[in-house]
């Protein structure tokens, strides 16, 4: 991944950082940076580097002259140590949307946090496992999207018979009905065929969160996706499914309609 990260990313990603840091810590702001910072180091013998003694971090942390820590300095020195790569996972965690690298994942939050609260938590969570819980994550981040259509088949327009013990692939094939892209008889094949691919993308998501992550149970011989690059694909993924789902129903079940078809007490002629 370190080819991926260019410099000119690398420095924005930097103030990013920064500004996510300050906003973290409310209080003792630069010794809990420091704190935080620390436990991102990684001791190693180092003595056959010529900048290393020994047992050295795989970065240092620069101080100012009054002895607090330098974050813009230091975090300069977090993405020399490996191209970039410790820095990325400290924002991931942080919180910071990476474009770049998950391109859905910020357009998918800022579309879902007003009208589903709930959803935009749980993939909010999901996003900052991927790094230190790619399985939690994908396990997360199906269940955000479950929550997603269930609010959308709630509304009374619709009239679905969901059950609240639906999975994500149940729920896909009442939504999928609900916008007519599949199964449907009177649409052309090509259209079908990605509604169809749509309901398998689905599927095969929840049998990856069912089968291949620790949500249930598994034993050591189970196979465990522990891959972040698994999980960055994956997750995004999910949030490329979510926001197609989301912006269809919004075409389709506008609320300026229900509004104008709803009348209040103030609009009654008597």
């Amino acid at each position: 991944m370190n080819e991926l990260i260019s410099p000119k990313y690398q420095m924005k990603l930097i103030e990013d950082v920064e500004q996510a840091l300050w906003a973290e810590f409310p209080t003792s702001k630069y010794k809990n940076i420091e704190y935080y910072i620390q436990k991102w180091q990684q001791w190693a013998d180092r003595s056959g580097d010529i900048f290393y003694e020994e047992w050295s971090p795989n970065f240092t942390i620069t101080k100012k002259q009054d002895g607090n820590i330098d974050v813009k300095s230091t975090l300069h020195t977090i993405s020399e140590c490996d191209g970039g790569i410790t820095l990325l996972k400290m924002a991931i965690e942080l919180g910071v949307d990476t474009p770049d690298f998950i391109p859905s994942i910020p357009t998918f939050k800022n579309a879902i946090k007003s009208d589903y609260i709930t959803a935009y938590d749980t993939f909010v969570k999901a996003y900052k496992q991927i790094e230190s819980d790619p399985s939690l994550a994908i396990g997360l981040a199906n269940s955000a999207l479950e929550s997603i259509i269930k609010e959308i088949l709630k509304n009374d327009q619709i009239n679905s018979n969901i059950k609240s013990t639906d999975t994500l692939y149940a729920l896909t094939i009442g939504i999928l009905k609900i916008f007519q892209l599949f199964p449907n008889t009177d649409m052309p094949i090509e259209i079908k065929t990605i509604g169809s691919s749509l309901l398998a993308i689905n599927q095969n998501i929840e049998k990856l969160r069912s089968e291949k992550t620790t949500v249930h149970g598994k034993t050591i011989e189970d196979y465990i996706v522990q891959d972040p690059l698994y999980a960055y694909f994956i997750v995004n993924s999910i949030a490329t499914v979510g926001l197609f789902l989301n912006s269809y129903y919004k075409k389709k079940f506008p609320k300026d309609e229900v509004q104008k078809n709803t009348i209040f007490e103030d609009d009654l002629p008597f």
